[in-house]
């Protein structure tokens, strides 16, 4: 029977969810602090991508272990705990710049912010997949399309307000800022109640619908524990890895990099930042739908293809808006590997556990929110220069490229051994 009686309206919860998502996905516009902090108070440039590092690291963690704390204490409380923990945070990140504290910095912005946003990105994931049985690729969408799109708003801000005021009070405003948008998005938050399921629509159908796709686009149906024994996970854990640490490498340092290379003003370069926000968000949505068609492996086939040239060519452009555009591409490839992971993952292992799956693979994200940050402030402090981090990004690219052609075997030998004869895009390359 179709229950559709509750107080709460699920478009505003799926608004909810954005608002988390646009706060905490501020993390992206991080560069825009990079030569400031430098300048201000002399730390080194790996020095400052260390926190940001640091940040990226307990993001992973948080986000990858906390799903149990979500499942217990509801979306609400969850929300409202990253909401606490990253305006704390970014509030805290002020007073070390404030004091010139470099190891208070690493431990509020780094870690008390980073475990924040871990929270915040999952809280209202499950939430909405309740609240959009009949919708749920759109609405997870929205949500990480909003994390992916929080420095659109946080670059320019920040900017302006260090300009005017400095960067201690930027942090100030934007963790005040913050806060007051997660805890109003958190506040609203809430499970749909039991049997409930849209208007003009019963749980058979919903049922008939999983179950449709279950069984026309699943590889196999594994636990966890057996997906971690099959070197199909690895192969993808090694593919997020080169992905993301190619993107992460290009936003920890995009607005410095941006003025080093094409000689643009600080001014521009943080509207480029901002920017990032967009392609970021939006090739999350783009890329995950074409994927749909494209089949999942061979997506990530092209995000390697794409981000090879585009590396080999960035070193030597000087104009900012053909560097840009390149920036923007590769980022959009940065988006959409997050945004294809979730479906990737339950084609290859099924739904038994993909929670628990979908977690494992985020550590992937914190070890290179380390390795690339850190390669490309290493390389930087030794040669004064960003070419060397292109060429060397390129070379893992070219690693993972290979690795989805590993995979399109690994893939058709398990079909081949299981006499299977479906013939979804999804699995079918």
């Amino acid at each position: 029977m179709t229950n559709t009686q509750t107080e709460k309206n699920r478009w505003l919860i799926a608004l909810s969810a954005v608002l988390i998502h646009l706060s905490i996905g501020s993390v992206y516009a991080y560069s825009v602090y990079q030569n400031p902090l430098r300048d201000s108070l002399g730390w080194e440039i790996s020095d400052v991508t260390m926190a940001f590092t640091v940040a990226i690291v307990f993001l992973a963690i948080s986000a990858a272990f906390l799903g149990r704390y979500v499942e217990k204490h509801g979306p609400r409380l969850s929300g409202l705990a990253a909401a606490a923990l990253f305006g704390l945070g970014t509030v805290g990140a002020g007073m070390a710049v404030e004091v010139g504290s470099y190891p208070m910095f690493i431990g509020t912005y780094g870690v008390l912010s980073g475990i924040g946003i871990g929270l915040g990105y999952i809280a209202p994931i499950s939430t909405l997949v309740e609240w959009f049985p009949d919708r749920r690729g759109m609405a997870t969408g929205l949500a990480v399309m909003g994390f992916g799109a929080g420095a659109l708003i946080t670059g320019p801000v920040a900017n302006t307000i260090m300009q005017y005021a400095g960067i201690s009070t930027a942090f100030f405003a934007l963790g005040v800022g913050y806060t007051l948008l997660m805890v109003a998005g958190a506040s609203y938050l809430k499970k749909p109640p039991e049997g409930w399921v849209p208007e003009g629509m019963d749980e058979s159908e919903i049922d008939d619908a999983t179950k449709g796709v279950t069984v026309s686009t699943d590889l196999e149906q594994l636990t966890a524990r057996e997906a971690l024994k099959t070197p199909r996970y690895y192969l993808v854990w090694l593919m997020l890895f080169i992905n993301i640490s190619a993107g992460i490498m290009l936003l920890s340092v995009a607005s410095p990099m941006t003025q080093a290379i094409t000689g643009a003003n600080a001014a521009t370069a943080a509207s480029i930042v901002g920017v990032i926000g967009v392609f970021n968000g939006g090739g999350r949505i783009a890329w995950a739908s074409a994927s749909d068609y494209l089949g999942r492996t061979t997506t990530y086939g092209v995000f390697f293809a794409i981000q090879i040239a585009a590396f080999l060519l960035m070193p030597r452009i000087t104009n900012v808006l053909l560097f840009a555009s390149l920036l923007f591409l590769i980022i959009t490839c940065y988006g959409g590997g997050f945004a294809c992971l979730p479906a990737y993952l339950g084609d290859l292992f099924g739904t038994k556990e993909l929670g628990a799956i979908h977690g494992y693979t985020l550590t992937a994200w914190g070890l290179a929110g380390v390795a690339g940050p850190m390669l490309v402030a290493r390389i930087v402090e030794a040669t004064g220069s960003y070419e060397t981090s292109f060429y060397i990004v390129s070379v893992a690219l070219v690693v993972g490229l290979l690795c989805t052609v590993l995979l399109r075997r690994r893939i058709n030998s398990v079909k081949q051994s299981q006499g299977s004869t479906h013939t979804s895009p999804t699995t079918s390359d």
